[in-house]
């Protein structure tokens, strides 16, 4: 359904004086209800479980199907399929094909190319099943599905779908038999060259005209449009009552005060049962709680509101700000005369979300932009979330990779955004586990919501809100990525469904609006890194630098050939394992960036650290400049934390998993605990510089102790030219400025300068990190220092970095060479003064080595 651009729905809303564009967007989006609306029944919980009725029977078609190429349709409702090979639900086509052999791995070469022609084909899956004990009543449900299909149940069509965020569901309980064959036809992918916005001549716009994650579809990073059921299958029988979609949400996480809305769905005009709920600690030590309550009706579907308190109640905050508590609630319904019960189990956390307006006040034209978590406002650190794999694969542990990291990185907010999907279970219970905030975002982006089918929109929207809304990790809905007009019917259904569905959290019409920006000056613009030295916005919702992975990772892509050439083919496997495959300048971007760290004549392997560092430099001073800026700035979002295919992009982790150089440098600037020193250019030697410093402890760390921030300039001798000290006891304001940190211009004339901003508390050493400009005078100086020497030992499944030379050792990294894709380490890339040993946490001890800038490597020796 494509709106009407003269409906007066396609027109922004009126502005009016005086409101925030919350309230504006709110009351434009005309919601008819909120699942909160009417006073809700007080029920008393009781200590201890109880025992409750399990749920309607649950048969799972996940594991092994059948997958054949082509055929007509009397073939394939056949009993035997001669051409078939094993895959494997949930997951894809192209997976099946390359575990059968059919098809070489899609990420190596140029093998990516053979592997997308398999989208545009038609595929047939099969599976057989027994019946079990499913009841009268059963439905077959399809929790995905892409992109297009056609489901058969012993030879009897059940019907097609299209959008692969959900569905189909079909009632099946009349077709069942004692031994049962599901067949789904696969349509190809749609290729639509029309309005192509990328170089690259095999963008295909096909996603425009459907609903789908359409990053793979050859705009950028990947051009593999994802085809399978991917994910699970199952057959459910069917309550006599049934409670679908139970909600709950906090009204005071501090007294521990939820409310649960429930809506009964019957078959009979008049029902009635007993309802029992309990409330355990899911992860943390605790007292168990249960209720039971009598409902009745005289219709068919009835709401029903509880409140309740939960005594000593357990908050749930992001990562640094506290323990991300969760809490589990089990919740039955047994109706009267022995009927099939309904049953739900799910967790929950006691987190409150509002958004408050920036220091000046609400603004028409501009969104409430301070996120306030359990009443507590704070300047939220985050990075943009890119789907993970073209193939698919989701599963926890790829999930869990990730999104430690990012917690390891001090990141309180990812964003899925609208290129993307909304994301799995996995993903959402592990971002409630750690701590991790999510702005989710709906698959549209660039407008395209005026051409997507509305129904199939709806359809997502809908199923995705209910699937998702008890997540405390959920903190805003989004319509969009870089939509410029984001009005119109669709959009406005998400707003009327984020109030009538959840109305616990805001929707904003798209990001970057009201207020955020997105920039790309540095690589697109090709500006130099010094534009990012000084950008400044209320909310960055996106910018970054497309740097390599690191050099381990490239040789897994590069065919032998390439290994050790460079400058590379214009035509070759690195080119094409770059952002638009090498047809927009991709190559040349990547070096102009990395030649501002390494000579131009330089290996692939130094054009790797180069890159790297250009992502490092070009992110983590426009982070702290956010930060120190707050609360007139109260966030900032990278692009991005991850990658759906291993190539130079945006990441900071890449598609294998493996960290690169800038992840630790954005670690250590998104350190709750953290002094910043603000730069203006990376180039100012013979120039006087008053550098500010800043302060940060957004979770209290100094209360109570007496602390010192030391910053230290070093030469490229690496002495140590100018040192100042600022002491304070107790909590500050943070960000607290602490003044300027001076050097005169004979000071800064050294080709590179190093300054280095610790936080020491009690005379320990609870944070540090280093700063080095200059360098592009002399490309490879920061390669190219005075030696030092390191040791590194194992004690307790920890190591112990010891610098046994007499100079610092700059960037110390501890790494697991041919395992930096599961490899993990507390800190890397430091700064080591003379004499000096620190303690890391890593999750493995095998294998490591230690080098710096001006160290050789040196291996463990056990």
């Amino acid at each position: 359904m494509k709106p009407n651009p003269e409906s007066p729905s396609t027109a922004r809303p009126q502005v009016e004086q005086e409101q925030s564009l919350d309230a504006i967007d709110r009351r434009s989006f005309a919601a008819e209800s909120s699942p909160w609306e009417g006073a809700a029944d007080p029920i008393e919980l009781q200590n201890g479980p109880i025992a409750q009725p399990a749920g309607p029977a649950v048969v799972a078609l996940d594991g092994e199907w059948q997958l054949a190429e082509g055929g007509k349709v009397e073939e394939r409702l056949g009993d035997t399929w001669p051409d078939a090979i094993p895959a494997r639900v949930p997951g894809s086509v192209h997976t099946a094909l390359v575990e059968a052999g059919r098809l070489p791995d899609p990420t190596f070469g140029l093998n990516q190319a053979l592997a997308r022609e398999e989208s545009f084909k038609t595929w047939w899956m099969r599976r057989e099943f027994r019946r079990e004990d499913l009841g009268a009543r059963a439905q077959l449900c399809f929790g995905g599905i892409a992109n297009r299909c056609t489901v058969w149940l012993n030879g009897q069509m059940l019907g097609g779908h299209e959008g692969m965020f959900g569905g189909p569901d079909f009632e099946v309980g009349e077709l069942l038999e004692n031994d049962n064959v599901v067949v789904v036809r696969l349509d190809p992918i749609l290729f639509d060259t029309d309005a192509v916005t990328s170089p690259n001549p095999d963008n295909n716009n096909s996603w425009k005209n459907t609903v789908v994650f359409n990053n793979v579809y050859g705009w950028h990073y990947s051009n593999l449009p994802a085809l399978g059921i991917w994910q699970p299958v199952s057959i459910r029988s069917a309550p006599d009552v049934a409670l679908p979609h139970p909600f709950v949400r906090t009204v005071d996480s501090e007294a521990g005060i939820v409310e649960l809305a429930l809506r009964f769905e019957a078959g009979a005009d008049k029902w009635s049962g007993t309802l029992q709920g309990s409330i355990a600690p899911e992860n943390f030590t605790g007292e168990s709680f249960s209720f039971e309550r009598r409902v009745d009706s005289e219709a068919k579907t009835r709401d029903v509101l509880l409140r309740m308190e939960i005594p000593e109640p357990k908050t749930w905050w992001p990562v640094d700000m506290g323990d991300p508590n969760l809490y589990r609630m089990t919740l039955s319904f047994a109706p009267d005369g022995g009927g099939t019960a309904d049953a739900h189990s799910f967790t929950f956390g006691l987190r409150t979300i509002e958004m408050a307006p920036l220091p000046d006040g609400p603004d028409p034209e501009h969104y409430n932009w301070t996120f306030v978590i359990n009443g507590q406002p704070m300047f939220m650190k985050g990075s943009n979330w890119c789907t993970l794999d073209p193939l698919m694969d989701f599963s926890r542990e790829r999930n869990e990779r990730f999104i430690e990291l990012a917690a390891m990185q001090h990141i309180q907010m990812l964003r899925p955004w609208g290129s993307g999907m909304p994301e799995t279970d996995e993903f959402y219970d592990l971002c409630d586990r750690y701590g991790i905030l999510v702005m989710q975002e709906w698959p549209t982006a660039w407008n395209s919501h005026v051409t997507q089918p509305y129904n199939m929109l709806e359809e997502t929207v809908r199923r995705n809100t209910l699937r998702l809304r008890n997540h405390p990790s959920l903190a805003m809905y989004g319509g969009g990525n870089e939509s410029h007009k984001p009005f119109g019917l669709a959009i406005d259904m998400m707003g009327r469904l984020s109030i009538e569905l959840d109305d616990t959290r805001p929707f904003h019409r798209a990001e970057p609006w009201g207020g955020s920006d997105h920039n790309y000056n540095c690589y697109w613009g090709r500006e130099h890194l010094d534009h990012n030295l000084n950008m400044e916005s209320t909310f960055f919702g996106e910018f970054g630098l497309a740097c390599s992975p690191p050099y381990e990772s490239v040789l897994r892509y590069l065919p032998d050939d390439e290994k050790d050439l460079w400058p590379p083919k214009a035509d070759g496997a690195f080119a094409y394992h770059t952002p638009i495959f090498n047809t927009y300048g991709d190559v040349e971007r990547l070096i102009q960036y990395s030649n501002y760290f390494v000579a131009e004549d330089c290996s692939l392997e130094e054009y790797t650290i180069g890159s790297q560092l250009s992502q490092a430099v070009g992110i983590r001073h426009t982070l702290e400049r956010a930060r120190c800026r707050w609360p007139d700035s109260t966030g900032v979002l990278y692009y991005k934390l991850t990658d759906n295919y291993p190539a130079a992009s945006w990441a900071c982790v890449d598609w294998y998993g493996a960290p690169k150089i800038g992840h630790y440098f954005f670690q250590d600037a998104f350190a709750p605990l953290h002094a910043a020193v603000l730069f203006t250019s990376l180039n100012c030697a013979g120039e006087a510089l008053n550098l500010p410093v800043y302060l940060l402890d957004d979770a209290n760390a100094l209360d109570g102790g007496q602390w010192r921030v030391s910053v230290r300039a070093f030469d490229g001798r690496l002495t140590n030219v100018s040192s100042r000290d600022f002491t304070g006891v107790g909590k500050v304001d943070s960000p607290f400025y602490l003044g300027d940190f001076n050097l005169d211009a004979n000071l800064t004339d050294t080709v590179p300068l190093f300054v280095v901003a610790e936080v020491l508390v009690n005379d320990s050493v609870e944070q540090r990190t280093f700063y080095f400009v200059n360098h592009e005078a002399r490309k490879g100086s920061l390669f190219d220092l005075p030696k030092t020497t390191l040791e590194l030992a194992v004690r307790d499944d920890k190591v112990v970095v010891r610098n046994t030379g007499g100079l610092p050792a700059v960037a110390a990294n501890v790494s697991r060479p041919g395992h930096l894709d599961t490899f993990s380490i507390s800190d890397n890339y430091f700064w080591l003064d003379a004499g000096e040993a620190v303690t890391l946490e890593v999750n493995n001890t095998s294998g490591l080595s230690v080098d710096a800038w001006n160290a050789a490597t040196q291996v463990l020796g056990r």
